[in-house]
């Protein structure tokens, strides 16, 4: 049962004057994250030191605009963490959001408040960023489909950055056929073949360390019209964990350490701790990040020569109890970035989706693309679950 107190999803819920061109998404109403611009309206990135210190912006973002442009019913702005430098879901700013599912568990983010909006049905499509799994986290904690586009496919224009190197924009729904609406309107085409049989590459060592790994592969074992292949790629030996958070970190303090050397803002202590981290990165930590990065890309390019998606856990289980410790949290974290760094070093696509609960609490399985295969990641995303996207038992 949906818990209905979750209306602090939405930081503003002023309307908006955008001229509507067609009405072909005239049938959906959507939240917007609290980065993206909206003319006339006041973008807090999640921090009121920021909303303080910026004007009213005077252009909306271009994603933003194609949407109401196209009819679709504007609700509000929803709920950050701040800056977007967070998964968990939880600002110390606002009044707590709650999981409308497992209210006892964190609602994950950066696009938080977009999640729980759409997973408590107080709009159909949540847009938001993902940046290190900022729409794949929260999207998988609420039950959701979600997905993170490859990089630069969509622009990110009059919008709050957090790290534009690996910066993304997506969108989170409670079916496919929305995702892939929204899909068509703000994705450039792309081909799509006809394709007999899919080859997946499930990266096996990652699906056995997920609280749902029986789940996953019981569901693979169901699966028709597939060549399955196991890959043991080890996230722990290539890193991807620190790989990427050196990599974002640096650009987070490229982009924001003026703003806030200046402002002196006031962050949650995990925050404040990420960007004091920001600041400490040597250009020889940065040098060997990149490094890596470049062997893992090349790795992974390597197995789509043989397939058409890898296939992962979007997190490692559950999200985890709103009153789990800092230091476990902490601890969390890096297993659940080990997972989410993979897109991102490789600005690829991704698409989560919720396939199993364990106890009531969601959580579920990831497709990863070719990079600019969106649309094709999509189309067999809706091939692999057809029939099959709620018949699944729980997970055990």
């Amino acid at each position: 049962m949906l818990n209905t107190k979750t209306g602090a999803a939405f930081v503003n819920r002023a309307a908006v004057n955008i001229p509507i061109s067609d009405y072909a998404l005239r049938d959906l109403s959507l939240a917007v994250k609290d980065l993206f611009h909206i003319q006339g309206l006041p973008t807090s990135a999640g921090n009121p030191s920021w909303l303080a210190s910026h004007d009213i912006p005077e252009h909306t973002n271009s994603s933003v605009l194609k949407l109401l442009q196209g009819g679709i019913k504007y609700t509000g702005k929803t709920l950050t963490d701040e800056l977007a430098y967070s998964l968990n879901g939880q600002n110390v700013h606002y009044p707590s959001l709650l999981n409308p599912i497992t209210p006892e568990r964190i609602a994950g983010g950066s696009s938080s408040g977009s999640a729980v909006a759409v997973s408590s049905r107080q709009a159909d499509i949540g847009l938001g960023t993902d940046t290190g799994g900022s729409i794949r986290v929260p999207a998988s904690y609420n039950g959701l489909f979600g997905i993170r586009t490859s990089h630069g496919a969509i622009e990110c224009d009059n919008m709050v950055p957090l790290a534009p190197a690996f910066d993304t924009i997506g969108w989170m729904t409670r079916s496919l056929e929305h995702l892939q609406r929204i899909a068509k309107v703000l994705l450039p085409t792309q081909g799509v073949k006809n394709q007999t049989t899919l080859r997946l590459c499930v990266l096996n060592k990652l699906v056995e360390s997920a609280e749902h790994s029986s789940a996953i592969n019981t569901w693979l074992q169901k699966l028709s019209d597939v060549h399955i292949q196991a890959n043991a790629f080890d996230a722990q030996a290539f890193n991807t964990s620190e790989t990427f958070r050196v990599l974002q970190g640096h650009q987070i303090w490229q982009q924001h350490h003026a703003w806030i050397n200046q402002q002196k803002p006031v962050f949650a202590p995990d925050i404040q701790g990420r960007f004091t981290w920001c600041a400490s990165l040597t250009n020889e930590q940065v040098e060997i990040a990149k490094q890596q990065q470049v062997r893992i890309n090349k790795y992974i390019n390597t197995l789509f020569e043989d397939c058409d998606l890898l296939v992962i856990p979007t997190t490692p289980g559950r999200a985890p109890l709103i009153d789990t410790p800092a230091s476990e949290l902490a601890t969390y974290r890096e297993d659940l970035m080990s997972l989410t760094a993979i897109a991102g070093l490789g600005g690829l696509p991704q698409v989560h989706l919720p396939l199993f609960k364990i106890q009531g609490a969601p959580c579920g399985v990831s497709l990863i693309g070719k990079k600019n295969t969106d649309h094709e990641l999509i189309t067999m995303a809706k091939r692999l679950i057809h029939e099959n996207e709620y018949a699944l038992p729980p997970a055990k």
